[in-house]
């Protein structure tokens, strides 16, 4: 079962962090991976850009529509995803677990919708 992982933040902190509160956050992370491979697979992961480097598209009237970000007077940020495959909802809460305390987390099943055809990539 594939379950989604949302990191959200607060975006001011990280550079006035020292190098050991910083080698933390990369310890915990390493911590969550290997979790993550003790019951299941980390299918996919990145960081994001700051808010303020996204935009929005969206359909008003007849057209499309793009917005500069940021989009919402907040502390927090999607910093980050990972994409698990994790044999149960359990599994990926105890996984998340290890991830740093400062984060936000929100873990969502990914919809499994068969009978989907994709299109094939262009050649």
């Amino acid at each position: 079962m594939e379950f989604l992982v949302l990191i959200a933040y607060e975006s001011s902190g990280w550079d006035e962090a020292t190098a050991e509160q910083q080698q933390e956050f990369f310890d915990a992370h390493h911590a969550f991976e290997q979790a993550v491979y003790a019951r299941g697979r980390l299918v996919s992961g990145a960081a994001l850009a700051d808010a303020d480097r996204g935009f929005t598209v969206r359909h008003t009237g007849d057209r499309w529509q793009r917005t500069e970000g940021p989009f919402a007077e907040t502390t927090e940020q999607i910093g980050g995803f990972y994409l698990l495959d994790m044999p149960d909802e359990a599994a990926a809460q105890e996984a998340v677990q290890h991830l740093p305390r400062q984060y936000t987390l929100e873990v969502r099943p990914v919809v499994d919708i068969d009978g989907y055809e994709r299109s094939a990539p262009p050649a």
